[in-house]
């Protein structure tokens, strides 16, 4: 494609035309538009970025992946995981394709550009509803977590009563002394060093997985009454110790395989973040973000399929669907691991804050996109979206069928259906012809996500009926 010059850069026709008008100083001489919310110029390096938008793939979904192996086998396992992983690459390659094209760094202004005022509105609903749900799932990880750990470190056995051993006053100090002051930053770039030393924190957990395999043998030595069922090797008929328990098993198909996908589906959802990530990425332009992208993606994906494998051959198939809860049954009072509850705490309070930031862009894109910044509107819905989570956490005893609903609608929407549908309607047919065969896969990728979220519905919808409670990861 023919390169054109401005200003001594070197664009890429007309998507890199598109990126100069809208984000580009403009040339001495001319009047400067002024800055809208969207408009930052990109100040954060390209590390940063990517902690950032790693920070943003990693959630609490890592700590059901072991789990997910004990249901599929590690062949079959490791090649979902890649599938997910290049689709997940994939989908962030038509979005900036898409937002390159208009000069667009935003996920409701695409939905804008497609589909007109309703498709910003669909887009930045689905990006709200889907990052509340994850915020409240780290929250729920601080509730159920934090009070077992200062127990631990205090020498308590149970809740004695007293009030900094209760989840729901601990989520409160965490929102308003951790995660608000750091949802006031006016640029995700800030985050950076947050994400980079949450990111550091599961770098931790993930060792301290590989080293417990070597120390902890399979089946335990010693059960006592303390022991859940889920860690005793079972007997068969004869009364001999079944040899299949603590066998690593290649492919594996059972009631619970199907949900493997749409747990590492959601596990690896950050769509939200990469537009504005984009937006704040140093000397910007669509090939340097996909390199954010890719390597942010095969971080997370080493770190997935290394916590899954040692995970699963540490416990084989007494492997419980919350890796750490597997650990606490081993040795409650385990000092490395309660270190590690206590990184992983830090990590998912740490996250909290790059998932609002998407949450709050998405407000103002639908409420007031033309208004320049203003602190107090910043802090208000920071304010209000901490306090409806802190609701969330505190009202519903169980949340998770909540979440497995938001998981199977907003997920696949963000990963597979919103790109799709977005590139398609936005790349111009003079570029590519609808019948292109890079429409027509935009086309079928999009219908991947449908196929995935009826898949998932379905499930739980028979979950429901049935009764039957599947546990698994979230994001």
């Amino acid at each position: 494609m023919e390169l054109k010059k401005m200003n001594g850069h070197e664009f890429d026709g007309l998507e890199s035309v598109a990126e100069h008008d809208e984000f580009l100083p403009k040339k001495d001489g001319l009047p400067k538009k002024e800055n809208r919310f969207t408009d930052f110029e990109g100040k954060t390096s390209f590390g940063m970025s990517i902690f950032n938008l790693s920070n943003a793939i990693m959630g609490s979904g890592i700590l059901g992946l072991a789990f997910a192996m004990s249901n599929t086998g590690i062949v079959l396992f490791i090649i979902l995981l890649c599938a997910i992983a290049v689709l997940s690459a994939y989908s962030i390659h038509l979005l900036l394709k898409s937002a390159g094209v208009v000069g667009i760094r935003a996920y409701e202004q695409l939905g804008n550009r497609a589909f007109g005022q309703p498709g910003k509105v669909v887009a930045a609903s689905i990006i709200t509803v889907h990052n509340i749900g994850a915020m409240s799932s780290y929250l729920f990880i601080v509730k159920s977590e934090l009070p077992l750990v200062i127990q631990a470190f205090l020498g308590k056995h149970g809740n004695t009563g007293e009030w900094f051993l209760e989840g729901n006053y601990l989520i409160m100090i965490v929102s308003a002394t951790l995660i608000f002051p750091l949802s006031l930053m006016r640029r995700l770039g800030y985050l950076g060093y947050t994400s980079g030393f949450s990111l550091s924190c599961m770098v931790f957990f993930l060792i301290s997985v590989i080293y417990k395999k070597f120390n902890i043998p399979c089946p335990l030595p010693g059960y006592g009454n303390n022991m859940t069922e889920s860690l005793i090797a079972p007997v068969n008929q004869t009364g001999l110790m079944d040899d299949d328990f603590c066998l690593a098993k290649f492919f594996t198909i059972n009631s619970q395989t199907a949900y493997t996908i749409p747990i590492l589906a959601f596990a690896f959802v950050c769509h939200p973040e990469v537009l504005p990530i984009y937006t704040e990425l140093r000397d910007a332009n669509k090939k340097r973000m996909q390199r954010v992208a890719n390597i942010s993606i095969l971080a997370m994906f080493v770190m997935y399929l290394l916590t899954a494998l040692f995970g699963y051959l540490t416990f084989y198939m007494g492997v419980e669907p919350e890796l750490l809860h597997t650990y606490s049954l081993v040795d409650p009072l385990d000092v490395l691991f309660l270190c590690v509850r206590l990184a992983v705490l830090v990590a998912v309070t740490l996250t909290v804050p790059v998932v609002l930031f998407p949450i709050r862009r998405a407000i103002i894109q639908i409420v007031c996109p033309d208004k320049p910044f203003h602190w107090a509107r910043h802090i208000a819905i920071a304010v209000v979206l901490l306090v409806i989570v802190n609701l969330l956490v505190i009202l519903v005893p169980s949340i998770r069928d909540i979440f497995g609903l938001i998981g199977a609608t907003s997920a696949p929407c963000l990963i597979f259906i919103l790109p799709g549908i977005f590139y398609i309607r936005i790349i111009p047919e003079e570029q590519e012809p609808l019948l292109s065969w890079k429409k027509i896969l935009a086309a079928c990728f999009a219908a991947l996500g449908f196929i995935l979220m009826i898949m998932s519905l379905t499930f739980i919808i028979t979950d429901w009926v049935s009764g039957v409670v599947h546990s698994g990861g979230g994001h």
